[in-house]
C-alpha cells in the first residue's frame, strides 16, 4: 500500500507531523513501512505558459514553442505531440538536472536554438501519467508563470509504502490509514465535502432498477454518468495516480482507481449500452442480485451474469472510450463469502485482493468522493439520486470488563482513554457501567473476534513501549495428586529403612490360613475357591507371617544379622483392603567383628525401638496385648495421637517353633506414617536448665500415668522431659527408682536456680497428691 503525504492530508491534518513521525506511529501501531522517499521536482523547474507552438522546418514530429516563464520567452523545440499553445507547462530552465542526471543546457535541434525543455511527468521523476509531456491546470493552486514546481505540495511529496497483513485491509486505502493515525495521534478525521447535484438532473430511476433476493447480505449501491464529451484527468488525479503506479489508458476507470485507493470502496462499471443496445436515455434496464452457488452474490441483467461482486466483471459490459451512459456500481461482500467462493473459482486479480482481505463496507463514503470528482469535470453529466441494496446484519457485540482489558494488557488502562480509542478506530462502544461495557465490531474489521483481539488494537494504538516490561511468570497447573503423594510418601518411608539396613522384601498376597490362626489374626470370611496351593489359600491379614517365614529361610541359610522390610496390601475378615509397613530384626545387632570379639550382642527392644524412630520419626508407646508377642517387650504404637499398630518381641514359643533367634517386629497402617509438613518455630537464645528428678515407684506402675501428671500442669518453661534411668535393689524391695530429667527454658531470659526449684517442687506436689509418690 503507497501513500502520498499529501493526498493523506484530504482525510487528516497532519502539517505539523513530520514524516518520519509517522513513519515510526505507523510502525508501532502495526502497519509495518517497507520504504519511504521524498518525490520532489528539480530546481530550476518551472511553471511556463506556451504562447506560440509553430512547426519544424526540417522535422515531422518537433515543434518550436514560445514559452512564457515569468521573467522571460523562450524559444523550446519539443517533440510531444500533445503540446499546443495556451497551455501551463513544467520547463526545465536551463542548468536544471533531472533525476536521471540530465542536465538542461542551450542546444541546437535540426539548426534551431532551444533554451530548456518542456518536462512529462517520468522525466521529473513522478511515473507515468499520459502520453506526452504534463498539462498543469490550478488543480495542484494558483499557476504562477515563473514559480518553482516543488514549491507545490503537488510536486513535493513523501510517498510511505507499508506491508500490510493479510488481516488488515482496513488499511488498504488512504481513508483506514488515516483512521488508525487518528486514533494514534488523537486526530479527528477531516469531514467530506457533501456531495451537491444538479436538481435539473435526470433521475437514475430513469435508466435503473435493482431486485435482490431476500438472502443477500451484501452491500450495493449505484449511480450513473453520462460523458457528454471527450475530457481529461486534472494533473493532481493524474500525478498521485502515476505516483502509485496505476495510471491507465481510460479516464473513467481512472477516476475509479483514484476513489478506490482513496476510501477503500470497490467500484465497478457497466457500461449502459453494451447492457442494452440500441437503449435511449428514457428506457430502463433492471440488474438482479443473486446468491450464488458457492455463497458470492452474482449481478444479472435479464438472466445473463454480467459480474461477480468482488470477484471479477464479465468483459463484453466493461467500460471503454466510446462509453457514454455508465453505470457505477459500490459493492461490499464479507471476506469470508469471497474466500469460499475464491477457492472455487481459483481466480487473481486487484479486485479479488482487496475484498478478500476485507474492503470498506461504507460504500457512501467511496460515492461521495468520486462524484465530486466527476462533478468537477463539465462534460461529464451525473444522474441525480441512487440505488441501493442494504441489509442490516445482527452486529457481532463482544462484552467486556476493563479490569479483564488491564489483566491481558498488563497495567492499568484509563476507560475513558481506552473508549476514545476504539471509537477512533470505528467501534461503537455502549458503556454499561464504569468497568463494563458492550463494543460493537465494525465491519471493516472482520478479523476482531474475542476480548484479546480487542486488546491488541488497545495495545498498538497506545505503544507496546508504553507497556512497562515484567519479568517472565511461568506457571503451570498443578498436576499433583494424592496418588502422587502418596507414592512420594512410600517411597521416602522405603528409602530411609534401606538407609537403616533394612532390605525389601515382597511376598503374594495370598497366605497360609492355618499359619496365620496360630498367630491370632482372623481371615478373610470369603474361601478362595481354588487356592494357587494349599499354603497359599487365603488372602493375608498380615504382613508379620510372610516375614517371619523369610527370617526362619534366611537363618536356616546361615544368617546371623536379618533385617526386613515389607509394604503392601492386607485384609480384614470382611474383605476390605489396608496398606501396612512392616520391619523384622532377627539376630545378632551387628555382625561379628575386633570391636565385639567376635561375639556380638542380640538385638534389643530399645535398639530396634531407636531404628523405628530413625525410619518413622517421632512416636509414643502405650501398653498392648498381643499373644504372639511377647507379655514383656510390646507396645501400641501412636503418632499424632493415634493407634498406628504395634512393635514387640515375638512369643517365645513362636521363636522356638520357628527355629528363630530373638526377634523382634513391628507392623504400622502406612495411612498414619505419612509426613506432615515441618513448622517452623521460633527458639530461644537463651540456655537451657537442666534437672534430674529421681522418685520411688511400685513395681508394675505405669509411666503414663506420670507423664500425664507433669503434662497436665502445663509448666510454659518446662521444654522436655525424659526417663533417664530405672534402678532397683535388695533395699528398694518391691519398689524401683526412677529417674526423669527435666529440661527448662526461657524465650526473654536466663533462668535463675529459685525459680527451677519452685517448679519441681509444684512436679513432686503434684506427683505425691495424685499417685502418693515421693522423692527416693
Amino acid at each position: 500500500m503507497i501513500i502520498s503525504r499529501n493526498w493523506l492530508n484530504e482525510w487528516i491534518d497532519l502539517n505539523e507531523i513530520s514524516t518520519q513521525t509517522i513513519v515510526n506511529t505507523l510502525n508501532s501501531i502495526g502497519l509495518e513501512v517497507d520504504s519511504y522517499k521524498s518525490v520532489k521536482a528539480p530546481e530550476k523547474v518551472v511553471i511556463g505558459k506556451v504562447l506560440e507552438k509553430v512547426k519544424h522546418e526540417n522535422s515531422d514530429k518537433l515543434n518550436i514553442c514560445k514559452v512564457d516563464v515569468g521573467s522571460e520567452i523562450l524559444q523550446i523545440v519539443c517533440g510531444a505531440k500533445n503540446v499546443d499553445k495556451d497551455q501551463f507547462v513544467a520547463v526545465s530552465l536551463v542548468g536544471a538536472v533531472l533525476p536521471s542526471g540530465l542536465e538542461i543546457k542551450p542546444a541546437k535541434l535540426r539548426g534551431v536554438e532551444s533554451m530548456g525543455m518542456i518536462c512529462s511527468s517520468s522525466e521529473l521523476g513522478f511515473g507515468k501519467s499520459n502520453e506526452g509531456i504534463m498539462i498543469l491546470d490550478e488543480s495542484m493552486g494558483k499557476l504562477v508563470l515563473g514559480k518553482a514546481l516543488n514549491t507545490y505540495e503537488l510536486f513535493n511529496d513523501e510517498l510511505i509504502e507499508i506491508e500490510l497483513t493479510p488481516n488488515r485491509g482496513d488499511c488498504l486505502s488512504l481513508y483506514g490509514v488515516a483512521r488508525d493515525l487518528s486514533a494514534a495521534f488523537d486526530l479527528n478525521l477531516k469531514e467530506l465535502i457533501p456531495l451537491k447535484e444538479n436538481e435539473n438532473s435526470v433521475g437514475i430511476g430513469r435508466i435503473l432498477s435493482i431486485k435482490n433476493q431476500s438472502d443477500v447480505e451484501g452491500f450495493f449501491a449505484y449511480k450513473a454518468l453520462e460523458i457528454k464529451e471527450e475530457f481529461k484527468l486534472n494533473i493532481t488525479i493524474q500525478i498521485r495516480l502515476a505516483l502509485i503506479e496505476a495510471y491507465k489508458n481510460n479516464n473513467i476507470e481512472n477516476l475509479l482507481t483514484y476513489a478506490t485507493h482513496a476510501s477503500g470502496v470497490i467500484f465497478c462499471a457497466y457500461d449502459f449500452h453494451k447492457l442494452c443496445k440500441d437503449c435511449q436515455i428514457d428506457e430502463k434496464i433492471i440488474l438482479e442480485i443473486k446468491t450464488q452457488e458457492h455463497g458470492e452474490y452474482g449481478i444479472y441483467y435479464k438472466d445473463e451474469l454480467i459480474a461477480l461482486a468482488g470477484i471479477e466483471q464479465e468483459n463484453k459490459f466493461k467500460i471503454n472510450d466510446e462509453s457514454k451512459i455508465i453505470i457505477i456500481e459500490a459493492s461490499y461482500t464479507h471476506p469470508q463469502t469471497i474466500a469460499d467462493a475464491v477457492a472455487f473459482y481459483k481466480k487473481k486479480n486487484d479486485t479479488i485482493y482487496r475484498s478478500l482481505r476485507g474492503s470498506e463496507p461504507k460504500l457512501s463514503l467511496g460515492m461521495e468522493y468520486l462524484f465530486n470528482e466527476c462533478l468537477k469535470i463539465n462534460t461529464i453529466s451525473v444522474f441525480s439520486g441512487s440505488q441501493q441494496v442494504f441489509k442490516e446484519n445482527e452486529a457481532n457485540i463482544i462484552g467486556i470488563f476493563g479490569s479483564e482489558i488491564d489483566k491481558i494488557i498488563g497495567m492499568p488502562i484509563d476507560k475513558n482513554n481506552l473508549v476514545k480509542i476504539l471509537r477512533k478506530l470505528g467501534f461503537e462502544i455502549s458503556v454499561v457501567n464504569d468497568e463494563q461495557f458492550n463494543i460493537k465490531i465494525p465491519l471493516h474489521r472482520s478479523d476482531i473476534v474475542n476480548i484479546a483481539d480487542i486488546s491488541e488494537e488497545i495495545v498498538r494504538i497506545i505503544g507496546i513501549d508504553n507497556i512497562p516490561s515484567k519479568a517472565l511468570e511461568f506457571r503451570e497447573k498443578n498436576r499433583l495428586n494424592r496418588v502422587y503423594f502418596d507414592y512420594q510418601n512410600l517411597k521416602n518411608l522405603r528409602l530411609r529403612a534401606s538407609h537403616n539396613g533394612y532390605f525389601e522384601s515382597i511376598h503374594y498376597v495370598l497366605d497360609n490360613e492355618e499359619e496365620l490362626a496360630q498367630l491370632g489374626f482372623k481371615c478373610i470370611k470369603n474361601k478362595l475357591i481354588n487356592p494357587i496351593t494349599n499354603e497359599l489359600n487365603t488372602l493375608r491379614s498380615t504382613l508379620i507371617n510372610h516375614l517371619l517365614n523369610a527370617v526362619s529361610f534366611n537363618l536356616r541359610n546361615s544368617k546371623k544379622k536379618i533385617k526386613l522390610f515389607e509394604c503392601g496390601s492386607v485384609f480384614d475378615e470382611f474383605s476390605n483392603e489396608h496398606t501396612k509397613f512392616a520391619m523384622i530384626f532377627s539376630g545378632y545387632k551387628e555382625e561379628a567383628k575386633i570391636a565385639n570379639k567376635a561375639k556380638p550382642a542380640l538385638i534389643d527392644f530399645y535398639t530396634f525401638l531407636a531404628e523405628l524412630k530413625s525410619i518413622i520419626g517421632e512416636f509414643s508407646l502405650q501398653k498392648s496385648e498381643y499373644a504372639f508377642l511377647s507379655p514383656y517387650e510390646q507396645a501400641n504404637v501412636y503418632k499424632n495421637g493415634k493407634r498406628i499398630g504395634f512393635v514387640g518381641r515375638v512369643h517365645l514359643s513362636i521363636e522356638n517353633k520357628r527355629d528363630l533367634a530373638k526377634t523382634y517386629i513391628c507392623e504400622l497402617d502406612l495411612e498414619g506414617l505419612k509426613q506432615d509438613f515441618k513448622t517452623v518455630k521460633a527458639y530461644s537464645k537463651f540456655p537451657s536448665m537442666s534437672r534430674d528428678l529421681s522418685i520411688v515407684i511400685p513395681k508394675g506402675f505405669e509411666y503414663e500415668k506420670i507423664k500425664h501428671t507433669i503434662v497436665k500442669l502445663d509448666i510454659e518453661r518446662l521444654e522436655s522431659f525424659r526417663v533417664v534411668d530405672l534402678y532397683t535393689d535388695e533395699n528398694l524391695g518391691d519398689f524401683y527408682s526412677l529417674t526423669i530429667n527435666l529440661v527448662f527454658r526461657d524465650f526473654e531470659k536466663t533462668l535463675e536456680d529459685n525459680i527451677i526449684l519452685e517448679y519441681i517442687d509444684k512436679i513432686i506436689k503434684a506427683l505425691d497428691d495424685e499417685h502418693g509418690l515421693k522423692l527416693r
